[in-house]
């Protein structure tokens, strides 16, 4: 998702295995890393509560498909839990990014389907270049000198003073990103070889796939790359994968604004409206006065948007509301403190009870923008030809008046409209012989990838469209407890029975037992089922889903 989130700052080093697979023979290349041995052992990381428990192995892989015997290999790592009934293959899944590792979603799907665990084995990757879930490794950064990313900005401001200074940021993250060894060899062409060596070693004639978000354009690449070896694909909130991966970002300001708008803001009066406002105006005038406020407190203009960009989680939609009504108090005080959720969301975030929450501690927690995460930048610049930053900062000027939560700021921001490596492979589009494999699932109100791109993708591929009517978060399958799209994923995945392009019903928003409908892309025709309710699993789908909307 727009916006950098600080880690660990991890060498290309750490990414380069140790040994290097025994010299190939003259006439196969290839040939150590196909018949090279998987131990499966221990994961690095703790499964969550519901989740199944995994093995995992390193595999070896050359860091360039294009030329394998260059003698620099690096390590991906893998998860698998294993079909308990008869198995038909194996799913590899993938939650998004570019650049979110996957090995634990492998046993959070598993726990969440099990009638899917049953007859395939899943299977979890750390793309390359994103290190080792539950690790220390957390893939390699582009490290931008301290002093070159500016703070206290607002894109608001459109003088050429903060244009210019908008505009150092995402020309430093280019150049740090593009002066890293490892970048040309982190785009979706290499991660798709990666993935059918992966099938290779698992002894497999066809890969299945599920992907969420990024995810979606890597399975379809993977499809493209590779037909003659794609088996069930299926891509949960989709780009447009027949066009241009960069278009999905450029297009976050219009879907963020309508998602907000239209379904959050209106939530909000409904659940919030004695502390925020009871229509959607009130609601937006009180939020210029609490933006205005955090601005006092050292929360720039654009840190305080940020917070409802990608707003595609459940954990999300509250976290933006515990910000709002501690501004609220804080206007007004004696106001009693949040409780409930956002009290839950406060120490989660925060490591605090929401009564103990400050802006100087929501300040406080604004990332640190000098080691930025490379994978995400490498793939999203380096897989096709990048638009110029004049390009980018007219797209800021016609966004910003129709959609200012984030039209302002995201053309200033885009790193690909400074990125000079020309991309090194051509990504083909889905070829007629897999599109039978193909099923695209979409909410209505996605803010992370919009509605149109998937229709988008799956009217030029010829491939049906499952669209969940009135959902407004990022990631649909096993996560939003609709019976309706796990229903008709699982018939495909299990029973090998595709649907034709359907509408399903959606489910009630937080805190609510009942859809309100709102006219969107899909129309003004609308249905509603009941969720699942408080289960056993309900809080690992909304972990699983709260982070993959931050992932994207």
């Amino acid at each position: 998702m727009p916006g950098f989130r600080a880690g660990l700052v991890v060498t290309v080093a750490a990414l380069v295995a140790a040994a290097t697979p025994a010299a190939a023979a003259d006439d196969d290349p290839l040939a150590p890393y196909t018949t090279q041995q998987v131990t499966w052992g221990a994961c690095a990381f703790t499964p969550a509560d519901g989740a199944k428990p995994a093995e995992c192995a390193l595999i070896t892989v050359p860091r360039d498909w294009a030329n394998p015997a260059a003698g620099v290999d690096l390590q991906v790592s893998i998860s698998r839990v294993a079909a308990t009934g008869e198995r038909l293959g194996a799913i590899l899944v993938n939650p998004g990014g570019p650049g979110g590792q996957g090995t634990s979603l492998a046993g959070a799907l598993a726990g969440l389907e099990p009638s899917v665990n049953e007859r395939y084995d899943l299977v979890g990757m750390d793309p390359r270049g994103t290190g080792r879930e539950g690790s220390d490794d957390h893939g390699f950064r582009c490290q931008v000198p301290t002093g070159r990313i500016p703070t206290g900005l607002d894109a608001r401001d459109r003088s050429a003073q903060s244009i210019a200074l908008h505009q150092q940021t995402p020309r430093a993250i280019a150049e740090a990103c593009q002066s890293d060894a490892l970048t040309p060899y982190v785009t979706t062409w290499q991660t798709a070889h990666d993935m059918d060596l992966i099938r290779t070693l698992l002894g497999d004639e066809k890969l299945n796939y599920f992907g969420y978000s990024y995810g979606t354009w890597l399975g379809a690449k993977y499809a493209s790359l590779f037909p003659q070896h794609t088996g069930k694909t299926v891509l949960d909130s989709s780009v447009n994968f027949e066009g241009r991966l960069q278009a999905d970002f450029e297009a976050f300001p219009v879907i963020d604004q309508r998602q907000f708008d239209d379904v959050y803001l209106p939530w909000i009066t409904r659940r919030y409206g004695e502390q925020l406002g009871t229509t959607v105006p009130e609601v937006k005038a009180k939020i210029e006065q609490i933006r205005a406020f955090y601005k006092t407190q050292g929360i720039d203009g654009d840190s305080f948007d940020r917070i409802f960009v990608g707003n595609g989680s459940q954990f999300q939609w509250y976290f933006g509301v515990l910000v709002l009504v501690l501004g609220a108090n804080s206007l007004d005080p004696g106001s009693a403190p949040p409780s409930g959720e956002l009290d839950a969301v406060s120490r989660s975030a925060f490591g605090v009870p929401a009564a103990q929450l400050t802006a100087a501690k929501i300040a406080a927690a604004v990332p640190d923008y000098t080691a930025v995460p490379g994978t995400r930048y490498a793939v999203a610049c380096g897989d096709q030809p990048t638009q110029s930053a004049a390009w980018y900062k007219r797209l800021s000027d016609r966004q910003g008046p129709q959609y200012p939560l984030y039209g302002w700021l995201y053309g200033l921001s885009e790193p690909c409209g400074f990125w000079s490596d020309a991309p090194q492979h051509t990504l083909p589009n889905l070829p007629a012989e897999v599109a039978g494999n193909v099923l695209v699932v979409q909410g209505e109100f996605d803010p992370q990838t919009g509605y149109e791109q998937a229709k988008a993708a799956t009217r030029a591929a010829g491939v049906p469209l499952v669209s969940v009517d009135d959902s407004p978060f990022h990631g649909q399958y096993a996560l939003g407890g609709d019976p309706c799209v796990d229903g008709v994923v699982n018939t495909f995945l299990v029973k090998n029975s595709r649907t034709a392009s359907i509408t399903c019903p959606g489910v009630p928003l937080p805190d609510e037992d009942a859809v309100y409908p709102v006219t969107g892309p899909l129309g003004a025709t609308h249905g509603s089922l009941t969720t699942r309710g408080a289960d056993a699993l309900s809080g690992l789908r909304a972990d699983v889903r709260r982070r993959i909307s931050e992932l994207n």
